[in-house]
């Protein structure tokens, strides 16, 4: 198990890396959408146009060696755009089910919050049973399935909340921010270079073989019930209406042993979780009207302080 940590952490490096020289700063970004790969969950990136959320979904499927799709959601879509839909076939005059874009390895679902929730509630059934149903055919989706969505928090007009049972099934909602002034110097000058990369690190065999390695990650006691004093911290808070539940607490230890696991250990230890912890909470708490109210910051600042303010009072393990 030692071995096969140490071999996925370097592979972790590299993909990071090999990514990072076509996205410039992204890597922190790769580590949250591994996790969530080896976790057989999904991702929300938010954050406002020409930030490369398209290309580093793109990038990020060319060192999987899987099978990318994007769907670019507009409001007069239907769901039989996402899914499928049962077609005539003239030769065996018989109804055929023809695949929609959700059927592939990694699906980019691009500014997710510009479709209607009939549309968004058959994404729903994909990402969490691993399946579409059309006209009472259930057919099931390749292994691995990883849904990476954006949506653009600035523009509102014509956008469509996404519903709190659809926000729960992400596992992140990670915030990209603009790039720093060196950072964005650096794309500048790269932004025509052709440097040879070696893409496929990873296969759909493998994944699956790391994911079963996740849940041989140890966890010690100590650990779980500092991820349980956290998660009930959060219903405990007076800043926060609705508070964390029982499947967030699921999905937080798992994420922590994939961490652990990328980084090379068969062990959580405590920096695991608090690595996380704002983006698997901040998509999750539901703020009470005071909270927002008593600051002139905007909304991420405000439910980073009391994640942060949540996190700093819960004692964690020595």
């Amino acid at each position: 198990m030692e071995a096969e940590a140490e071999n996925i952490r370097e592979i972790t490096m590299d993909i990071e890396s090999s990514i990072g020289e076509k996205v410039i700063g992204s890597r922190r970004t790769v580590r949250f959408m591994l996790i969530s790969l080896l976790t057989n969950n999904h991702i929300l990136m938010e954050s406002v146009p020409g930030l490369a959320k398209t290309m580093l979904a793109s990038e990020f499927s060319k060192h999987l060696g899987v099978q990318f799709k994007r769907i670019q959601f507009t409001p007069d879509m239907l769901p039989s755009d996402v899914t499928g839909n049962m077609v005539f076939n003239p030769e065996s005059r018989k109804l055929e089910f023809r695949e929609g874009p959700v059927f592939s390895n990694i699906v980019l679902a691009d500014e997710i919050n510009r479709t209607p929730p009939k549309v968004q509630s058959a994404l729903l059934e994909a990402m969490e049973e691993r399946q579409v149903s059309v006209y009472g055919l259930t057919t099931k989706l390749p292994s691995p399935f990883l849904v990476i969505a954006t949506q653009n928090p600035i523009e509102q007009e014509g956008t469509f909340p996404l519903a709190e049972a659809l926000m729960d099934r992400f596992l992140f909602r990670y915030y990209l921010d603009y790039p720093d002034r060196d950072n964005e110097v650096k794309i500048l000058k790269t932004i025509y270079s052709n440097s040879l990369q070696e893409y496929n690190k990873l296969d759909a065999a493998s994944i699956t073989h790391y994911r079963d390695l996740v849940s041989r990650v140890y966890v010690n006691e100590e650990i779980i019930e500092y991820i349980i004093n956290i998660i009930r911290k959060t219903r405990e808070s007076d800043m926060v209406f609705v508070g964390a539940s029982t499947r967030t607490a699921v999905k937080y230890l798992n994420a922590a042993r994939a961490n652990a696991l990328l980084s090379g250990r068969n062990y959580v230890i405590p920096e695991d979780v608090i690595f996380m912890v704002r983006e698997i909470l901040n998509h999750r708490l539901i703020l009470r009207p005071e909270a927002l109210m008593d600051s002139d910051t905007d909304y991420k600042k405000v439910i980073y302080n009391v994640i942060d303010s949540i996190i700093n009072s819960v004692e964690a393990p020595q």
